[in-house]
């Protein structure tokens, strides 16, 4: 018995060595595939309502992969944050664009993986980039299934280059002292509300008086951080408790420019980073580096591992094996911190 008109045939040995045959509705990249069989010629009735039903569906052309990601962009899937929204408006589109002419079905093949690979390959020179392309565009193939857009897809757990641990990267009270000997004021006092709080530079430059809350011990900080949208609790330490008292008081924003103006994080980044190199320390420091001292600092103003840990976004494991290793670095603190950290542990958090 003959084939259907238009229907592909592909042979495909297994690991017994016999043959399987899989029937595709036609020829060509994204054609959807309706049957499997031992046989190279199927005698079965539903092998012909199968493909009977397959071909009578909308073409696919009609849900491409573009129409795929507008319907995901204008989603209550999309994130809240500006920023998380944007990044992932940018690698979709990247996404749309370069499968511009694909149905989505072609997600529900095996072979689809390898697609995307090679479409994240183009970033392979800058790690972080090829592994976000493929986070967001799994993403977009994730949701397309919760929707019953897709039945399945093929890209679960794409591997990564970018690989980093930055746990034991801290700036260090010498690292500390070096910048305020040579950083204007405005460097400073990044440097150390970074240090006292841990907050995420996002979340530093936005940083107002009027997060400032009174406390039956003193105060605190109380900061819906931007990433994950959770409310924080930070314990004004008196370092802390320096930069927001000398904040002009004509100035909402505890941390600014040269200028006295909004900064980006950008900018703060930035800044820290040229003052570092002026002030000739080696280490690659970088802004977000300032977490791991906050967490020790945290420890001190009386947090729990728990607590550190769920405003830090770390395992409890993770805070606690950062503090341990700035109290190494830090011979001048080691002995109270360690006891301190021995005593979190011991307490069950």
């Amino acid at each position: 018995m003959q084939l259907p008109k238009g229907v592909h045939r592909v042979r495909r040995k297994l690991a017994s060595g016999k043959s399987r045959f899989h029937f595709y509705a036609w020829r060509g990249r994204g054609a959807p595939k309706f049957w499997e069989d031992d046989k190279r010629n199927p005698t079965d009735p539903d092998f012909f309502i199968a493909f009977a039903e397959c071909v009578e569906r909308p073409a696919p052309a009609m849900f491409m992969i573009p129409k795929l990601v507008d319907e995901f962009l204008d989603s209550a899937a999309m994130p809240k944050v500006e920023r998380s929204k944007a990044d992932l408006r940018k690698w979709a589109l990247r996404f749309a664009k370069h499968f511009h002419d694909a149905p989505a079905v072609i997600f529900e093949e095996r072979g689809s993986r390898g697609e995307v690979n090679a479409w994240r390959a183009q970033w392979k020179h800058s790690p972080k980039q090829h592994d976000m392309a493929g986070t967001h565009a799994v993403r977009v193939l994730n949701w397309a299934v919760e929707e019953g857009k897709l039945s399945e897809h093929h890209c679960h757990r794409l591997p990564r280059l970018y690989e980093v641990d930055r746990s034991e990267i801290v700036w260090t009270p010498a690292d500390r002292e070096a910048i305020d000997a040579k950083a204007p004021e405005w460097v400073r006092r990044i440097l150390c509300v970074a240090c006292e709080t841990g907050l995420r530079p996002g979340d530093l430059i936005r940083l107002t008086t009027g997060a400032v809350e009174q406390t039956p011990a003193g105060r605190r900080l109380r900061v819906r951080t931007n990433k994950r949208g959770r409310l924080a609790h930070i314990p004004i330490t008196p370092e802390l408790a320096k930069m927001i008292d000398t904040t002009p008081r004509d100035r909402l924003l505890i941390l600014t420019n040269a200028s006295g103006n909004q900064l980006t994080e950008h900018r703060a980044s930035e800044g820290l980073r040229q003052w570092r190199d002026k002030a000739g320390l080696s280490r690659d420091l970088r802004l977000q580096d300032c977490r791991g001292t906050a967490a020790t600092r945290l420890l001190n103003a009386g947090l729990s591992l728990s607590e550190i840990a769920n405003h830090m976004g770390w395992s409890i494991r993770h805070a606690a094996n950062v503090i341990e290793h700035y109290a190494r670095v830090s011979p001048g603190e080691t002995d109270a911190v360690l006891v301190k950290l021995a005593q979190a542990k011991g307490g069950g958090q």
